[in-house]
């Protein structure tokens, strides 16, 4: 397969993430139709709806990629690129009306240079878009270059000190994974600044890129959540710890590159 114009590729993932963003908009303040409900998790039909518009767009333009999504998969499975993408990342704070949700796109090349490695996944992130549409924020980045937040460079924060950090922490709600994640939780509460539980993993991402807050962890988390918000960290001088897990997900924990070892988080990490 050819090689895809990043710079088309990036206009045509701002367009995907405007249009998917313009629908939740419009749907704010429209009942939600639920189809699907766990213990702690809601998917909205308009999560289909999105991906939908997503796939539409992208797919148009790169009709011989593939799209790995939150609601499933489209185009070519053996492409060597792929978009990956979490129409609403966020969606339980969508549904109850909490203006804390984004679109998160990423755009992904097989590395066809790495051997098999089960620690290392074989896709690198190219691109990445993430458009928050309340407060219509839009975040872009693209490998090698830097963070851009509405089209102005953005930087992680200089703070290394626990005592002055704001950290984020996400939740996989299996037992397992409370267990290992609640005693830090605690830990952090006590040794940090701040602590913050806000809910859609690009955004904290995106906010750790702009040095809003200070580390973002989760312990078990997918690539959709993540993919473009971890080229963003890295992009803005941070760090992103990434630890593949056999079902595909992943453990994470990005900083701005000088306290996840001073937050003693390895445990929470294993």
């Amino acid at each position: 397969m050819k090689t895809i114009p990043i710079k088309t590729a990036l206009a045509t993932a701002v367009q995907a993430a405007h249009a998917a963003g313009k629908i939740m908009r419009d749907n704010w303040n429209k009942p939600k139709r639920v189809a699907s409900a766990e213990a702690h998790d809601i998917k909205l039909e308009l999560d289909v709806h999105c991906q939908k518009r997503i796939e539409q767009i992208l797919l148009a333009a790169f009709p011989k990629t593939a799209l790995l999504g939150e609601e499933g998969m489209a185009g070519n499975a053996d492409s060597d690129y792929r978009w990956v993408v979490d129409p609403i990342d966020g969606t339980v704070n969508y549904f109850l009306g909490l203006p804390h949700a984004c679109v998160s796109i990423a755009l992904q090349q097989r590395d066809p240079s790495q051997t098999p490695n089960p620690k290392r996944p074989p896709h690198l992130t190219v691109l990445g878009v993430i458009y928050d549409p309340f407060l219509d924020e839009l975040w872009t980045a693209t490998r090698g270059g830097k963070t851009r937040l509405n089209g102005r460079v953005v930087r992680v924060s200089s703070r290394d000190k626990a005592g002055d950090a704001v950290v984020a922490m996400g939740f996989s709600k299996s037992k397992a994974n409370l267990e290992k994640s609640l005693p830090h939780l605690n830990r952090l509460a006590r040794q940090t600044r701040k602590l913050r539980v806000m809910g859609s993993a690009a955004l904290e991402l995106a906010y750790v890129a702009s040095g809003r807050i200070d580390l973002y962890v989760e312990r078990t988390i997918n690539l959709w959540d993540i993919a473009a918000g971890a080229l963003m960290v890295e992009c803005s001088g941070g760090e992103c710890w990434l630890n593949p897990l056999p079902d595909g997900r992943f453990r994470m924990c990005a900083d701005n590159g000088r306290l996840r070892k001073k937050l003693q988080l390895a445990s929470l990490l294993k």
